[in-house]
């Protein structure tokens, strides 16, 4: 083992990468509100001081800002922002620790990984599925984050950082204090989200997990704390959640969240975002869709004021980062409906923004529709939603219009996806 781990963090050129990388997140200010650009200052100013407080151990890291932000069930996620010199330090030493760890770790973890990612852990449950493990034992961890066991934690680092310099420091990390409404929260158990280390640290925490089902011989895909392990019965299911909650419970120190924990089908639970169909296909999950639609409801809200190209260019974006990560699916036909839905939006904040009835004249005549359909649309009493389906809407801005325009068409992009694997 290393006893010179403390010398790698400081190196500059680690420094320097670590520094890279944090300005490249473009986070938050943590207490001291110093930006990234007044941090590098205040470094290059006191560069020997910081260094040598890391080397001699005197080093203390900042409070954390406190922030809560919601989750989709209505509850609010704790995250802690640490300072951007304590990010910088922080992401320094995961620089040094990766290369230690990565090579332990399970293949079917692939939360917080390089190289891994969450399509990933699904194309291996779609395999499992498919090779007849048709039921899941989905375990969910209550709190994960805000409940891990430091003492725990620390001894595992332990077993591979012979520095003690390096612990003391990941240690004063965890147990740095919390600043929230103006008050102080010490802090006693959890690694909190929001700073660099938290990734590593968790599958550190959790690779012992990892290990039992590898050695009990399941399959199982694990990312962060959401852990889905495919079994052939509801039986056999349900003695693994009772012997792996116990596990947990026991040499982890954790807990089994029991609401969101469940041994079913694999069809009836969801597992990031996705769910599968009956024949093991994957699918994009009714709670994803749900969360789509609100989004777009979001950008096409017609009191926003915008002309009709920003709205598109902001769907744009979405819409390329979501159907990027729903490729998977399946079901093409939900893709179809989406664009249909999507584009009856845009007709709809269209005919809102003429708002009056000549306008609306004008502006049908101007898309090609004829002088009476046009002065029949704009005379209709019918709401904005009921009258975006009207076939005289579909004819002046058809979907070759939308194509012009620029809009992404979610179907013609699934299509290139699944054709080019």
């Amino acid at each position: 083992m290393n006893l010179n781990l403390m010398e790698q963090v400081c190196d500059l050129t680690n420094l320097n990468q670590a520094y890279r990388k944090v300005k490249a997140n473009k986070g938050a200010s943590g207490v001291d509100r110093l930006t990234i650009e007044g941090t590098l200052l205040y470094m290059r100013a006191n560069k020997d001081k910081i260094i040598g407080s890391l080397l001699d151990g005197s080093y203390e890291p900042n409070l954390v800002r406190g922030v809560q932000i919601p989750k989709p069930d209505g509850k609010k996620r704790q995250l802690g922002i640490p300072t951007v010199l304590d990010r910088i330090i922080q992401q320094a030493i995961l620089q040094v620790m990766e290369p230690i760890f990565e090579p332990k770790f399970s293949t079917s973890s692939y939360g917080f990984r390089p190289n891994r990612s969450a399509l990933m852990a699904l194309q291996d449950a779609k395999e499992y599925v498919q090779e007849g493990y048709v039921y899941v034992v989905d375990m969910d961890l209550e709190q994960f984050f805000d409940r891990v066991n430091h003492d725990i934690l620390m001894s595992k680092l332990s077993r591979c950082i012979s520095d003690k310099r390096l612990l003391k420091l990941i240690r004063k990390y965890l147990e740095a204090g919390m600043l929230q409404n103006g008050v102080c929260i010490d802090r006693e158990l959890g690694v909190m989200q929001g700073g660099n280390l938290s990734p590593l640290l968790s599958n550190i925490m959790l690779d012992e997990l990892d290990k039992e089902l590898e050695e009990r011989g399941h399959k199982f895909c694990r990312y962060a704390d959401d852990c889905n392990i495919y079994v052939k019965s509801y039986e056999a299911g349900a003695r693994v959640m009772a012997s792996i909650t116990e596990f947990i419970s026991t040499r982890l120190k954790l807990q089994v969240n029991k609401t969101k924990s469940a041994v079913a089908l694999a069809h009836e639970r969801k597992f990031l975002g996705y769910s599968f169909r009956q024949d093991g296909q994957l699918r994009v999950s009714d709670q994803a869709l749900d969360k789509f639609k609100d989004k777009i409801r979001e950008l096409t809200k017609r009191s926003k004021g915008v002309s009709l190209e920003t709205v598109i260019f902001k769907l744009n974006q979405y819409l390329n980062g979501w159907i990027s990560y729903f490729r998977l699916s399946a079901s093409k036909s939900v893709f179809i409906k989406l664009d249909s839905w999507i584009r009856r939006k845009l007709r709809c904040y269209r005919l809102k923004q003429r708002k009056r009835t000549y306008p609306i004249y004008k502006y049908m005549v101007k898309l090609g529709v004829s002088v009476q359909n046009a002065w029949r649309l704009a005379k209709s009493s019918k709401g904005w939603w009921r009258l975006s389906l009207n076939p005289i809407i579909s004819q002046a801005m058809p979907n070759k219009w939308f194509e012009g325009l620029g809009l992404v068409n979610l179907e013609a992009k699934i299509i290139k996806f699944q054709s080019s694997c």
